[in-house]
């Protein structure tokens, strides 16, 4: 019976010792983001939670940061990189989430089933239109970071990435979602001009 309480004892310890910490800043809100395999509308919505819980919290301390941090200029690009990233992050979790919603194509044979799709293409767009917002703040932070530039912080070197791509105007999500709404539009028109006959 006492290594029973012993046993007790050890384990409660060891639980104890094993709770949470509260989160309190955007790299530790950046950090509970994750990607699956296959990712559903459930898990889209988790990280667009998370990722805006990121975008409202203060950095921490530049010892904790994602990047080292030696110099006030280092920690102003940093600070301006992961706020564009978070931004980038929010508009790829809003499109994957549309895009689970968003029927491609509108198949004849679909034609049963007319009012549902039409209720997901409402979804989708929602999901594509709450994308665009995010843009116009990526691109602000994007050019705040690169007029940085010359500070390097290897270890978001892929963020450093993004952020030229936007300036450049390789990366544009304002046309990408463009041409997703266009393409929706019209998959709803074929959906809407559908009937129930083969």
């Amino acid at each position: 019976m006492k290594r029973f309480f012993l046993l007790l004892l050890l384990s409660l310890g060891v639980a104890a010792g094993t709770l949470a910490y509260p989160v309190y800043f955007k790299e530790q809100y950046y950090r509970l983001f994750h990607t699956h395999y296959i990712q559903y509308p459930d898990d889209s919505i988790e990280n667009i939670y998370w990722l805006e819980k990121a975008r409202s919290a203060d950095f921490c301390n530049p010892l904790y940061a994602l990047a080292k941090i030696e110099t006030e200029r280092q920690w102003e690009r940093y600070r301006y990189l992961l706020n564009m990233h978070l931004e980038l992050k929010l508009i790829e979790q809003h499109l994957a989430l549309g895009s689970k919603y968003d029927k491609r194509v509108a198949y004849f044979y679909n034609a049963p089933w007319k009012d549902q799709n039409l209720e997901s293409l409402k979804i989708a767009e929602t999901a594509y239109k709450a994308a665009l917002a995010y843009w116009p703040t990526a691109v602000e932070w994007a050019r705040k970071a690169e007029g940085l530039r010359f500070v390097r912080l290897p270890e978001v070197q892929a963020w450093e990435d993004q952020a030229f791509r936007i300036v450049s105007g390789d990366l544009d999500y304002a046309d990408i979602i463009a041409d997703e709404l266009a393409r929706l539009s019209r998959v709803r028109a074929s959906f809407e001009a559908m009937s129930f006959t083969y």
